[in-house]
């Protein structure tokens, strides 16, 4: 933690002549591109092996009819085609939990009153009037929601509602455009909770309204910035 600590404190300095008593705020998002481009590789990947899976779904369609009276041989039927043209299911997941630790240890970061034994400067810091280590109940509690706290909170649920707008409707484009082949049986119906979740993926990205509301401000910039930054990477990775 004292070394993260110092790592946004120096990024803080740096960026001081820039953005003055938003500086620290700034290197957390400076950070969090980092991240993102440390783990971009990854996510150009998932993108390779999700068009692989959609190149896939006609040879599962014909394994669904010759197969489909037993649904354990189709199981194995459709691992052995993913292994055999080497696409993972899961590789679509590496991106977003490799960036877990980061956004866990900026929550801690700013939850912590000390750090390594001395008071923790970086809860001193704000993004305009807005305490980095505290979180929008505090805003409201503090002047209401048009308080000078309260009005960057506006702002950022503006901000994450206009990206969660635009991933849904990237969502469901994509959605149309590779629609998910039935693989559970041969009466032609999706695996149980399937529907489900097909469903709600267009609307995932309005949950980050919720962290955005529940965490402190450093963690929520995490937040914000990861989205849109992923937003942006489908609509590129995926057109």
């Amino acid at each position: 933690m004292s070394v993260f600590a110092n790592l946004v404190e120096h990024l803080a300095d740096l960026l001081q002549p820039l953005f003055g008593a938003s500086a620290a705020a700034a290197a957390i998002v400076l950070f969090t591109a980092l991240v993102r481009l440390l783990v971009h590789p990854l996510s150009r990947a998932a993108a390779r092996g999700q068009k692989a899976r959609t190149a896939l779904q006609p040879k599962i369609a014909e394994l669904r009819k010759k197969h489909g009276k037993d649904p354990e041989k189709l199981q194995r039927a459709v691992l052995d085609l993913h292994a055999e043209e080497k696409v993972s299911p899961l590789a679509g997941c590496l991106p977003g939990l490799l960036q877990v630790p980061a956004f866990f240890l900026l929550y801690h970061l700013f939850s912590s009153d000390t750090i390594g034994g001395r008071a923790n400067e970086l809860l001193g810091h704000e993004l305009f009037a807005a305490p980095l280590g505290e979180r929008w109940i505090d805003a409201l509690g503090g002047g209401g929601a048009l308080s000078g706290a309260g009005l960057v909170y506006v702002g950022l649920f503006v901000l994450v509602a206009g990206v969660a707008a635009f991933s849904y409707h990237l969502s469901k484009r994509m959605m149309a455009a590779n629609p998910v082949v039935p693989a559970g049986g041969g009466d032609g119906q999706q695996l149980p909770g399937l529907a489900a979740v097909t469903k709600a993926m267009p609307f995932m990205s309005f949950f980050t309204l919720v962290t955005v509301a529940v965490v402190p401000l450093a963690a929520a910039l995490y937040v914000v910035t990861s989205t849109t930054w992923s937003v942006v990477e489908r609509a590129v990775l995926y057109r």
